[in-house]
């Protein structure tokens, strides 16, 4: 099996959850006691992430950082356990010499299993505005991807960063999600991408009646399936 190299922090909420879904998935894929061989780096999430919104050149030059240090570690391949960061995950694969397994590629291919060609994207105000989820989505998978409205996403970001990234569910916020996720549906959105690693803690597939691609679930299994590729 391949070393895993894990870059956490990012929230450590949603690590555990890829730490917990990628044991359980070796272990139901090999039986026995087997595990998962990681080495994981967990970052502070408020000195790497929080103060450096504005300025990703410092984030992408800590994060090639770490992934170099992972991979002087014994690392086969990096997964950074959250979707924002992908916005440099180019730049990092740029600069070490194993492969970073992309949330976006791993995501494209489970919705194309689907068959679905119009999907709505929920996740912080970075990766439902910019490219770098939905263009690598459209240029790989010829699928196209809509966000919220601007008064939405505000209630999306805000319900992460003061509600799930301290893990703290409510009933309430999970009603507002489905009603985000309903208009876009009315949109032409035949499944939905949770893009922050967080928001599986609140929405599940059981919650609406189209696909729901949760890219945690989706980006951790991806991983051990990489690591037991002989």
């Amino acid at each position: 099996m391949k070393k895993i190299g894990l870059i956490g922090g990012t929230t450590w909420i949603s690590t555990k959850e890829y730490y917990r879904i990628i044991n359980e998935e070796t272990n139901k894929k090999l039986g026995k006691k087997h595990s998962a061989k990681c080495i994981l780096y967990s970052i502070d999430f408020e000195e790497v992430m929080v103060r450096n919104w504005k300025n990703f050149e410092k984030v992408a030059k800590y994060f090639i950082k770490i992934s170099k240090i992972l991979e002087k570690a014994g690392a086969d391949f990096i997964l950074i356990c959250a979707n924002t960061p992908h916005k440099i995950a180019d730049e990092i694969q740029e600069n070490i010499g194993i492969p970073l397994l992309h949330i976006a590629d791993v995501t494209g291919e489970k919705i194309k299993e689907k068959n679905l060609k119009k999907v709505g994207l929920l996740g912080t105000k970075y990766t439902m505005n910019e490219e770098f989820i939905k263009q690598r989505i459209k240029d790989k998978y010829d699928i196209e991807t809509i966000v919220p409205n601007d008064d939405d996403q505000k209630i999306i970001e805000d319900i992460i960063n003061n509600e799930l990234t301290f893990e703290i569910i409510k009933e309430s916020s999970k009603q507002k999600y489905i009603d985000i996720i309903n208009k876009l549906v009315s949109k032409g959105a035949e499944g939905i991408i949770l893009g922050c690693t967080e928001i599986p803690l609140l929405i599940k597939s059981s919650d609406v009646n189209i696909p729901v691609f949760d890219t945690t679930s989706i980006h951790a299994k991806a991983a051990v399936e990489y690591a037991l590729r002989k």
